[in-house]
C-alpha cells in the first residue's frame, strides 16, 4: 500500500494537508495485465518512448482511480468503490497528485512501483533484468 501525503486547496480556500491511500492487490494486477499486453508498466514504458501523451494520461488516470481506497481506522480494509474513486476525483488533492504524476514520468513510475505489492514488484524486476540480460546476448 502506498500513503500519499497531498497538500491541496480546498473549495473554500483552505489549505490541507492529508493522507490518501492507494494499493492494487494481486487479483487487481491480474486484471490490469490482461487488459494491456505486457502490462502496464510495459505499456506505460513503450507510450513515453512513443510520446504518447494521451494514452499514457488516461493509464495514470486509470491507475490513481483503480487504486484509491479509504482506510479503515484498524487497517483491516481499504474501501474501494467507483463512489469512492469518483468522490476522490472530484477534489483537488486528486487534480494535485494526477498533474504531479503527468508532468514527471519517473514521479509517475514511482507511484506504479509504490501501488504494487513488495513480492510482485520483486519478480517484474527480475524479469526485467532477465529479458534485458537475454537481449543483449542476442
Amino acid at each position: 500500500m502506498l500513503k500519499k501525503t497531498i497538500k491541496y486547496e480546498d473549495y473554500d480556500g483552505n489549505v490541507r494537508e492529508e493522507d490518501f491511500y492507494f494499493n492494487l492487490n494481486k487479483s487487481e494486477l491480474i486484471e490490469l495485465s490482461v487488459s494491456k499486453d505486457g502490462g502496464i508498466e510495459t505499456v506505460l514504458t513503450r507510450l513515453i518512448k512513443q510520446q504518447n501523451v494521451k494514452e499514457i494520461l488516461e493509464i495514470i488516470q486509470n491507475l490513481i482511480l483503480k487504486a484509491y481506497g479509504e482506510k479503515s481506522d484498524d487497517g483491516k480494509v481499504l474501501l474501494k468503490s467507483p463512489e469512492i474513486s469518483q468522490k476522490f476525483k472530484c477534489t483537488e488533492a486528486y487534480n494535485e497528485l494526477f498533474c504531479d504524476l503527468a508532468e514527471d514520468s519517473a514521479k509517475a513510475l514511482e507511484f506504479i512501483h509504490g501501488l504494487i505489492p513488495r513480492d510482485v514488484l520483486e519478480k517484474m524486476i527480475e524479469a526485467e533484468k532477465n529479458q534485458n540480460s537475454t537481449n543483449a546476448q542476442n
